[in-house]
C-alpha cells in the first residue's frame, strides 16, 4: 500500500523558517526519517510539495487512484481553503491532518481549520513527530485496527 506525504506551502523552507516554532528539521530529513519508518511497517510512500493550491488538489485527485491514505500538512491552507477541503471530501481515501506546531496555542486564525471535518483526524504541535504519529494512526485505520 502506497502512503502519500503532501505538504503545503511555504514547508519547503523548513530548517530555515522560523526554526523556534517549526525546528530545524528540512523537509527532506523528515520525508527521508518518515519513508524508513514506513517501509518497516510495509508501505510505500510518495512525497510531494507545492505552495501552489491547484498543485495541491490535483496530487490529491491523484492520488485516489494509486494511495491508499494521506497525511497532509496544508501549511496555511489549512484555515481556507475550501478548494482543498472539497478536494479531500471528493476522494474517499482516509487524510490525516498534521502541523509541526501546536495551531491552537498561535493566533487565533490559526486556530480554525477548515480541511480538519474532512479528515479522518488531526495531528499537531509533536515537530517532526507529528507526521510519525499520523503514520502510525494511518497504518492502523487502513489495517482495520
Amino acid at each position: 500500500m502506497k502512503i502519500l506525504v503532501l505538504n503545503g506551502p511555504n514547508l519547503n523552507l523548513l530548517g530555515e523558517r522560523e526554526p523556534n516554532i517549526y525546528g530545524d528539521n528540512s523537509l527532506s530529513s523528515i520525508n527521508e526519517a518518515l519513508a524508513k519508518k514506513a517501509a518497516e511497517m510495509g508501505f510505500e510512500t510518495a512525497f510531494f510539495q507545492s505552495n501552489g493550491e491547484g498543485a495541491i488538489i490535483d496530487v490529491l485527485h491523484d492520488a485516489r487512484r494509486d494511495c491508499a491514505g494521506v497525511i497532509l500538512n496544508a501549511g496555511a491552507y489549512t484555515h481556507y481553503s475550501y478548494a482543498i477541503r472539497d478536494a479531500i471530501a471528493a476522494i474517499k481515501i482516509p487524510v490525516i491532518e498534521v502541523h509541526l506546531s501546536n495551531v491552537d496555542s498561535r493566533e487565533e486564525f490559526r486556530k480554525t481549520s477548515v480541511i480538519a471535518p474532512v479528515c479522518k483526524g488531526s495531528i499537531s504541535g509533536f515537530g517532526k513527530f507529528s507526521y510519525d504519529l499520523a503514520l502510525i494512526a494511518l497504518a492502523k485505520l487502513l489495517r482495520g485496527e
